[in-house]
């Protein structure tokens, strides 16, 4: 900020103030206001400044020098300086030294300024004053409109000022720059636009004539050795001397008279405090105002004299001599150096017995040594010739009427206003208020009002008819006076108590005003060190006010408390919150004391209309009311929580506690407890501050670009965070479920910002993400405080009253159709990488194809996308992920199989079944095999799509990687999963229903049909490598066309070819489950070519030997010398094709009645003998060469005859 945007406005307020200083000081000061002072030089400093503080009170404000500072201010202005240059030097330096802030400075003249105007219009300087339409008063003149230059120049000539016409000059004035006589060079104001203007003129301005002021001091001279000790006692100038003699006269020696301390420690009392003081304009008692217009300070001054009186019955009422005491103990500079509690301490130590403490009580309570001195006399005078009649009985306001006059007073108006000053009193208290009713006196009270016009209307009489009639008037206003104030009440005796200040309306505030000065002029927030004393001499003034204890402690209670709201000075209301505790309840007060409390009531005017209010709700209702207000609101007036607001809260529980006993004129309803209450101040304060969030949310959402409603989450959780931390811990002192109560409300208010965007929400949008979490953030730490402070039972309660967001809720249902979405992004992906795929490892050490990549990154992706989605989910969003995951799994392994052969086209028909015939056995078969339309020909092959080897190999690896690191992606998603809802662990109980939500089970159907196809594989491929590409050599070839000439041992080398390439590809944890597939093919090839080799392979009993030995060598094939297959899988799949051969060892005659007893135990459900079936028996019948076998078959089954 420029710092000379205020120099213009600080030279015209400067100006202003200096011309009525000194005006005031050297021109028509009244000889009573103060007494011109004239020291020799060594000593001007002294008495030039305490005139100066005389009515420049803001002085001490402005000087707050270092004492070398000052010191060297005074040597300089003592030595070169005569009184006018020191004036301007003292000005001029002290607006030096705060040139630094002219806005302080700025507000420091102007209220001086206002300062002197009002006592220029207010005193005798002016020979009369007209106000301007509309004012009643000065009080109704803002007087900084008013031209000081126009006043002044009024007060000299001695004309009449016009106020209206003082307010248009000065509007006049502002027209034109200010001008100043002290201004430096390089300073100038213009009144025209420095562009427009041009150029400044070059010519130089004209001279002005300087001014020589007539000299104060033409007796002393620079020269002039001047001593201290050469100074004797001063006469005080005589009252009839004029100062407004035409004739010029310099001030002498003899005219000065001594500043003493006492007259220091009166200047002190007329300084401004420095504290800073707040507007206490809402804390006002619950009083009707005054018919009469009596002001504060007329109150302040008729209670002094009522303590004045109270004091004399005890008799420490003495008149002060009017001599100054000798010993300046004191100086200005001590004064101006020591701190306000040494001054305190000071003031207590000269202060000694009741004259001591009346003379600081006159300080305190701002009354004038010549108010005091006549107020003592006229009570004095009172009292003479009323022999044993006590000075607190006398009716006061009557006594200073008759027995102080006009000519004690320095000017009219001032006696003027005294008068009607006690004229008011008399009213207020005898005829407007009066404690005791008039019965048959009210015409007395009405001829009471008369006379007292006609007092006041006297003065404006010429004297002699005036002082006539004021004598005459005052005469019959003791008769009736007397009777009226001395009625008796509360069982006094006639004359014993004087009634006539004891009304309701008026004691009170008189006894306030009394209680009021117990604190420090200097400073308004501390008490002084004599308060004991003084409250207990206050007191003395209970018989004339009616006080009782009860109103005490009340009224006391009330001032401690609006000192406190002025101040803000803590330790004051802990000594109101003192006060308020010590008064009595209704039990505890006395029956006398109950009746007279009950008979005290008003009716005022409030903001529900006009209500009677009793003696204590006029007193306790605005402090409760301001208490209620701030904890109405505590998060703005107590923002940080601290001891004010417990301090706050103590005033209010107190309050209500004394107010419930009241009669229910002011308490509307049914009383509520305090617990209750703390419930009204907790709701009322977290709305207030949650409007105030949502004003801040609006500003910064527009900055923040962020979505308003989770922005009101973040800074209602810094709400709930700072209430649990500065204001919980104090209301739950009171409300043990304080905390339960406002996040209660807490969670309501946000649920209606929040319902209608919950109802909105359709799809997972940006702002549906970035509001959901913060949403259900807060309403987890809301539950969170309301489980952790209140008990099992207590909690349970108050969460059945939320009304949850049911984030959750709407959140799943729109994650679900989130999933969906992707899920079907997912399966088409499928698709298309299944028929991009041609089945090529990825690389040697990668051997499964590419799609099965794919199809892991698509879903990858989809995982982390799902988990980057910070919205609230259940367990049933993340089943219908793994639902989605594993049904694509399970399309992608039913592609797989759906590409593999159907095993029917690749395995060869079983030939029919004939007995041993030579003639046409082998006709006949190849006949049937020709025409069989299932004989996998070379024809039909063309039509069969049989995967080769290699590529059965990659697609089991595919499976495998598929399967294995399925186990790794679940794991990886409970575990994201589980840190996910890490932190709602405090969230409503799940129910029953998802006990099992956590158990990994998520892709089990893919588990299972991936083992399903690997071992379906596994299989196909050794019936592939069998039945398919060793067709030939195994299935056609063996033992054709006898055992003999064609034994195993001719395919073990390409079994071995076979297995070598199988074992090449195939990973390892599928080696042993490929190589079981292919051996249990070899089995099946091997029982086949026995059991079903067709009309062209018949054997003997003998040719099971060799079949056994070509079973062995197949067996340790694959066991291949420990490194294939473990000899105890490969001995448990040869166990049946060892039984087939067992049997072709048997002789024909065995196995017929075998056959026989088969067929009969089959029906039972068991075997024969050997262990066999019936259909393998007749089987191996089938294939025997001999008669006794045909005969068999022939008579028993019909079995035709081949014609081998």
């Amino acid at each position: 900020m420029n710092r000379h945007k205020y120099v213009p406005f600080l030279h015209k307020a400067q100006s202003d103030t200096n011309s009525i200083l000194d005006f005031v000081l050297f021109s028509s000061v009244p000889p009573n206001f103060t007494s011109t002072i004239l020291l020799p030089v060594p000593e001007i400093h002294q008495s030039l400044l305490l005139i100066y503080i005389s009515f420049y009170p803001n002085l001490l404000h402005v000087l707050t020098l270092p004492p070398d500072s000052v010191a060297e201010l005074f040597k300089v202005a003592a030595v070169k300086s005569p009184w006018m240059s020191f004036i301007r030097l003292l000005k001029s330096f002290c607006v030096t030294h705060y040139r630094e802030n002219e806005l302080e400075l700025l507000q420091r003249y102007r209220r001086d300024r206002r300062v002197l105007l009002d006592f220029i219009l207010s005193g005798s300087l002016m020979k009369k004053v007209v106000m301007p339409p509309g004012a009643v008063s000065l009080d109704n003149v803002d007087l900084d409109q008013v031209s000081v230059d126009f006043v002044l120049n009024c007060a000299k000539k001695g004309h009449m000022l016009e106020l209206s016409e003082a307010i248009r000059d000065y509007h006049d004035g502002t027209l034109f720059p200010s001008m100043n006589n002290a201004g430096s060079t390089d300073e100038f104001f213009l009144v025209t636009s420095a562009e427009s203007s041009g150029s400044p003129p070059r010519r130089p301005p004209p001279l002005v004539p300087d001014v020589v002021a007539t000299p104060i001091v033409s007796s002393l001279s620079m020269s002039e050795p001047v001593e201290s000790d050469l100074i004797e006692e001063s006469q005080s100038l005589s009252k009839s001397q004029s100062l407004n003699s035409s004739q010029p006269k310099e001030l002498t020696v003899d005219d000065i008279d001594d500043f003493d301390d006492d007259m220091l420690e009166e200047m002190d009392s007329r300084r401004y405090s420095r504290r800073v003081l707040n507007d206490a304009s809402d804390v006002v008692l619950g009083l009707p105002s005054f018919s009469t217009g009596i002001s504060d300070e007329d109150l302040r001054e008729t209670a002094y004299e009522i303590l004045l009186s109270a004091a004399g019955a005890s008799g420490g009422l003495i008149v002060p001599s009017k001599e100054k005491k000798k010993d300046k103990k004191s100086s200005l500079m001590k004064k101006l150096g020591r701190s306000k509690s040494q001054q305190a301490g000071t003031q207590s130590h000269n202060s000694n017995g009741l004259v001591g403490l009346l003379e600081t009580m006159r300080v305190q309570m701002e009354i004038s040594e010549e108010m005091d001195i006549r107020t003592r006399r006229a009570l004095l005078s009172a009292m003479v010739g009323k022999v044993g009649k006590r000075m607190d009985t006398l009716l006061v306001p009557l006594e200073l009427l008759c027995c102080i006059s006009r000519t004690e007073f320095s000017d009219k108006k001032s006696y003027i206003k005294w008068q009607k000053r006690q004229l008011n009193m008399l009213e207020e208290g005898l005829v407007n208020h009066p404690v005791v009713g008039f019965g048959e006196s009210g015409r007395k009270a009405s001829d009471l009002r008369i006379l007292l016009a006609k007092i006041e209307e006297s003065e404006s009489l010429p004297s002699a008819t005036g002082d006539l009639q004021r004598t005459e008037c005052l005469r019959s206003l003791r008769e009736i006076t007397i009777p009226l104030a001395e009625r008796p009440a509360r069982g006094d005796l006639t004359g014993e108590v004087c009634h006539w200040a004891d009304g309701y309306h008026l004691n009170v505030r008189l006894y306030e005003k009394l209680l009021l000065s117990v604190f420090d002029v200097l400073d308004e927030g501390k008490l002084t060190e004599e308060v004991e004393e003084m409250l207990e001499l206050f007191k003395s003034t209970w018989r004339v006010l009616g006080i009782t204890e009860t109103i005490h402690y009340t009224c006391y209670a009330w001032v401690l408390f609006r000192q406190f709201v002025i101040t803000g000075e803590q330790d004051v209301l802990q000594h109101a919150i003192n006060q308020l505790k010590r008064i009595p309840l209704k039990e505890q007060r006395g029956p006398q004391e109950r009746l007279h409390l009950r008979s005290l009531s008003c009716r005022v005017q409030t903001e529900k209309g006009f209500e009677d209010l009793t003696f204590l709700q006029s007193f306790l209702l605005p402090i409760k009311k301001w208490a209620d207000m701030r904890l109405a609101d505590y998060h703005h007036h107590f923002p940080e929580g601290s001891k004010m607001m417990e301090n706050a809260l103590v005033v209010a529980m107190v309050a209500r506690r004394l107010l419930l006993e009241e009669p229910e004129l002011a308490m509307q309803g049914p009383p509520v407890t305090d617990t209750e209450q703390i419930e009204i101040y907790v709701l009322s304060s977290i709305k207030q501050a949650f409007s105030r969030i949502i004003q801040d949310v609006e500003t910064l959402s527009d900055t923040t670009n962020e979505h308003p409603l989770a922005l009101l989450a973040e800074q209602t959780k810094k709400l709930v965070k700072n209430s649990t931390a500065a204001y919980f811990p104090i209301l739950t002192l009171r409300h043990h479920n304080v905390s339960a109560v406002a996040v209660s409300l807490i969670h309501k208010l946000y649920g209606i910002k929040l319902k209608p965007f919950l109802e909105s929400a359709e799809h997972l949008t940006e702002d549906v993400v970035s509001v959901f979490p913060a949403a259900d953030n807060l309403e987890q730490n809301l539950i969170a405080i309301i489980t952790s402070t209140c008990g099992e039972g207590t909690a349970e309660a108050y969460l059945k009253k939320l009304n949850l967001y049911k984030i959750e809720t709407v959140s799943g249902t729109l994650v679900l159709r989130w999933v969906n979405a992707q899920l079907a992004r997912i399966s088409g992906w499928v698709e298309r990488v299944m028929q991009q795929e041609n089945w090529s490892p990825v690389s040697a050490q990668q051997r499964h194809g590419s799609s099965i990549v794919e199809i892991y990154r698509i879903v990858e992706e989809t995982v982390d996308q799902f988990f980057a989605l910070k919205v609230p989910m259940r367990p049933g969003e993340l089943k219908s992920l793994f639902r989605g995951i594993d049904s694509a799994f399970q399309v992608y392994t039913k592609h797989i199989v759906d590409s593999l052969a159907d095993k029917e086209d690749i395995i060869p028909p079983v030939p029919i079944l004939t007995r041993f015939g030579r003639e046409s056995g082998i006709k006949a078969f190849v006949k049937k095999e020709l025409t069989d339309p299932r004989l996998p020909d070379i024809r039909k092959s063309n039509d069969i799509n049989v995967l080769t080897t290699p590529t059965l190999c990659v697609q089991l690896n595919t499976l495998y990687y598929a399967i294995s690191q399925l186990n790794k992606l679940e794991d990886s998603i409970w575990e994201r999963w589980s840190k996910k809802h890490h932190s709602q662990t405090i969230k409503r109980p799940v129910n029953g229903n998802s006990k099992n939500s956590t158990q990994k089970d998520g892709f089990d159907g893919s588990r299972k049909d991936i083992n399903a196809a690997i071992d379906h594989m596994c299989e196909f491929t050794g019936t592939k490598t069998i039945f398919w590409d060793l067709r030939e050599q195994f299935i056609d070839g063996l033992y054709r066309p006898s055992v003999a000439q064609s034994r195993l041992e001719i395919l073990i080398e390409p079994l071995d070819l076979v297995l070598s390439q199988l074992c090449d590809i195939i990973v390892e944890p599928l080696r042993d489950r490929v190589v079981t597939g292919l051996l249990q093919a070899s089995l099946d090839g091997l029982i086949r070519v026995i059991l079903d080799g067709g009309p062209s392979r018949m054997f003997t009993p003998a040719d099971a030997k060799f079949m056994d030995e070509d079973l062995e060598v197949l067996k340790e094939f694959f066991i291949s010398g420990g490194d294939g297959l473990p000899r105890g899988v490969v001995e448990n799949q040869v166990v049946r094709a060892r039984q087939v051969i067992k049997l072709i060892g048997y002789e024909t005659r065995e196995l017929i009645e075998d056959l026989r007893s088969a067929s009969e135990m089959e029906v039972q459900g068991g075997r024969g003998k050997l262990g066999a079936d019936s259909k393998t028996l007749i089987r191996i019948l089938c294939h025997r060469s001999d008669s006794e076998a045909s005969q068999f078959l022939k008579k028993q089954y019909k079995i035709p005859k081949s014609t081998a």
